[in-house]
């Protein structure tokens, strides 16, 4: 029986109702594994009693199939954090190199926004910061669904790319840096105490490609929390109360990050590796050129299909990180 109040409170029924639909699905996914295995199971009775190899490779063929589908029930079982259910942002930087790490975090962004289409999640881009040639200085955006940052939020961190650059009229291997920070979007009821005297507004006129104005108004907006020295921005809205609102927001969640991962001491040189993009900190490399690879140093899983990884197609990855924290 819900509580009255239940749908009074938006954020906290809609990630219960997100956890229901979790649990519902890996209850069906479970029931319907001891079906298929039951039925697989008499199959291959009638099989051996007809000797018959071709039904017993087919049977074999979807033993594998349900294994698979099992492994990822089993993946979907470490989405327990508390936080695991709730949206979230992940902001993007160029390291050094101008260019060529501005295209490397725009090819970034890419691979994350065509993972969330994949899965019909909803993304809205939060603020950008384009490069005078090509790419992007930094970005944020949004990602809407389900167990989205628990999904995420070990891509924290350096990614590296190596490449034969498209912008060097030498064709010499370039190698790039971009780091990526995903934290959680936090409802109301986790509560961020944030006084206005630590604050630092700043407003200006949104940018697009080359430093032009989008708008005439000052309506982006960016705010400093002078304690911890964090900084967010918003540009997306033509309102600067909207993005105001959404930056205040942003700022909680990074507060809300930054103080969880004080907490917890596997995580406390985050900070570190964060401010310092470059080599000897990646934690994925994207190799394009002389070979072609994806390895996550971490858990030394391995694509020799960068391009396929490039458009999204990062859930081997996800899965085994999710994995390696357990």
């Amino acid at each position: 029986m819900l509580d009255s109040n239940f749908w009074q409170d938006k954020n906290n029924s809609k990630i219960i109702i997100k956890e229901k639909k979790l649990f519902e699905d890996l209850i069906d996914s479970y029931n319907f594994s001891i079906e298929k295995l039951k039925d697989l199971e008499d199959l291959n009775q009638l099989a051996s009693e007809e000797n018959n190899d071709i039904i017993k490779l087919e049977i074999l063929k979807d033993i594998k199939d349900l294994k698979v589908s099992v492994k990822k029930n089993e993946i979907k079982c470490f989405l327990s954090d508390e936080i695991d259910a709730f949206d979230c942002y992940i902001e993007i930087h160029a390291g050094a190199g101008g260019t060529e790490s501005q295209d490397w975090a725009d090819m970034l962004r890419r691979m994350y926004l065509k993972w969330s289409d994949s899965k019909s999640f909803k993304s809205n881009l939060i603020s950008e910061h384009k490069g005078e040639e090509a790419g992007i200085k930094s970005s944020t955006i949004k990602i809407e669904g389900d167990y989205v940052f628990g999904w995420l939020k070990r891509e924290s961190g350096i990614h590296r790319l190596v490449r034969i650059s498209p912008f060097d009229s030498g064709a010499r291997r370039h190698t790039s840096f971009a780091s990526v920070w995903v934290y959680p979007v936090v409802d109301d009821n986790i509560n961020i105490e944030i006084t206005e005297k630590d604050l630092r507004v700043d407003t200006y006129r949104s940018s697009g490609a080359g430093g032009q104005h989008v708008n005439t108004t000052d309506s982006a907006v960016r705010i400093t929390h002078l304690p911890s020295k964090i900084v967010v921005q918003c540009q997306n809205e033509r309102s600067q109360h909207k993005n105001k609102e959404t930056c205040m927001n942003m700022l909680r969640a990074r507060l809300y990050d930054y103080e969880t991962k004080k907490k917890n001491e596997k995580n406390q040189n985050n900070e570190a590796i964060k401010s310092e993009i470059g080599w000897g900190h990646q934690i994925r490399s994207y190799v394009l050129q002389p070979y072609r690879l994806v390895k996550d140093n971490r858990t030394n899983f391995e694509s020799s299909s960068p391009d396929k990884v490039l458009d999204g197609e990062i859930d081997q990855f996800l899965e085994k990180s999710l994995h390696k924290i357990q």
